[in-house]
């Protein structure tokens, strides 16, 4: 992949290729059933946006882009992606069962977080239409095994060389295609049963957004008949013009 005479990260990418613009992002999750969060900061075309949520079992959620968050994160290699889309190209790197230990201060609570972070990197030149369904998660196998999951379909999908990754005990394998539901209650031999969710919908010139992510708990299988015992996380759904 660092062989096709790209631009990736963390070499600096122009702001524009072929017509499009640099869109780059970088999401921390960290679910559990206790207690789940959020934390992102995107950037596209020199406009910048940052946020925080935390999920609670009962149905509570508290946003804010302006959260004091102090998180450590004991990241690694992950696995990278590069694929072709629209004119141009996208590059991702997602990484799963990350050591992580913090706080987050949030609309005048703390927050105390310790647990295992999924640590998604992606930048490129998306085409002006993107769509994408997506779950990440982790949990516990019904053999006691730690696993967690990215899922993925509309970006980085091919059915080779995909971003789609389950891990296990640490250890990453691609998986195939994966099919969601459309109300999210699905994906794959997974169940998703919601908490809550942090939806946004956007209209700022010539940009539009309509996204929805909402945090909750899983139960089934996932890809190559591996039962959960337990799991957590996410699943979303995302429709830009940009």
């Amino acid at each position: 992949m660092r062989d096709l005479g790209l631009r990736l990260p963390p070499a600096r990418m122009p702001l524009i290729r072929s017509g499009r613009p640099l869109k780059r992002w970088r999401y921390v999750g960290v679910y559990g059933p206790e207690l789940m969060l959020c934390v992102g900061d995107a950037r596209l075309a020199g406009l910048r946006r940052r946020w925080c949520a935390v999920a609670e079992p009962g149905g509570a959620l508290h946003e804010s882009s302006r959260a004091r968050v102090e998180l450590e994160l004991d990241e690694g290699d992950g696995v990278e992606v590069v694929s072709p889309h629209g004119r141009s190209y996208i590059w991702t790197r997602k990484q799963a069962g990350v050591p992580a230990q913090g706080s987050v201060e949030l609309g005048g609570r703390r927050f105390e977080v310790a647990g295992e972070a999924f640590v998604d990197d992606s930048a490129g030149y998306h085409a002006r239409r993107t769509s994408w369904r997506w779950s990440a998660g982790n949990g516990r196998l019904a053999d006691g095994r730690r696993v967690a999951w990215n899922l993925v379909d509309g970006v980085h999908d091919a059915p080779g060389c995909s971003e789609r990754t389950v891990w296990v005990d640490g250890d990453p394998r691609e998986v195939g295609p994966v099919e969601f539901a459309p109300d999210l209650s699905a994906v794959a031999g997974l169940s998703f049963s919601e908490w809550c969710a942090r939806e946004d919908h956007t209209r700022r010139g010539p940009f539009r957004s309509d996204y929805r992510q909402p945090f909750g708990v899983f139960s089934g299988e996932l890809p190559g008949g591996l039962r959960l015992a337990q799991g957590y996380g996410v699943m979303e759904c995302h429709d830009a013009l940009w």
